[in-house]
């Protein structure tokens, strides 16, 4: 059973900076994919970032140059560095592990960005 536990949501203001955990419970975490999701009220979920095995990354264009995707294999969790954030990124975001084609979710983290 693979959990991907969330933390680091919160308030800040526009302008200001978070940063997400996702803490996973899988032996074998370096070798997976691992994503940011984000959903917002009245909206479908959407891929904020991916990081790979190897440590290549994707962003959604909203995002790009102002978020960060990061992993640490020694403590099987990623992280969402999220810079000059905007009353837009205002969402849940959800932890994903893609493991041999199966998608496993965490329970998500509310951010909101609010003056």
């Amino acid at each position: 059973q693979v959990q991907l536990v969330e933390s680091g949501g919160g308030l800040v203001q526009p302008g200001g900076s978070l940063r997400l955990s996702c803490a996973a419970s899988v032996i074998t975490f370096s070798f997976y994919t691992m994503g940011w999701y984000r959903q917002a009220p009245g909206k479908q979920r959407e891929l904020v970032a991916l990081i790979a095995s190897g440590g290549s990354t994707n962003y959604a264009g909203s995002v790009k140059g102002r978020f960060t995707i990061s992993r640490d294999n020694a403590k099987n969790t990623v992280y969402l560095q999220m810079n000059s954030l905007k009353p837009e990124d205002t969402a849940v975001y959800y932890c994903n592990a893609n493991i041999q084609s199966s998608y496993y979710w965490g329970r998500g983290t509310q951010v909101t960005v609010s003056s």
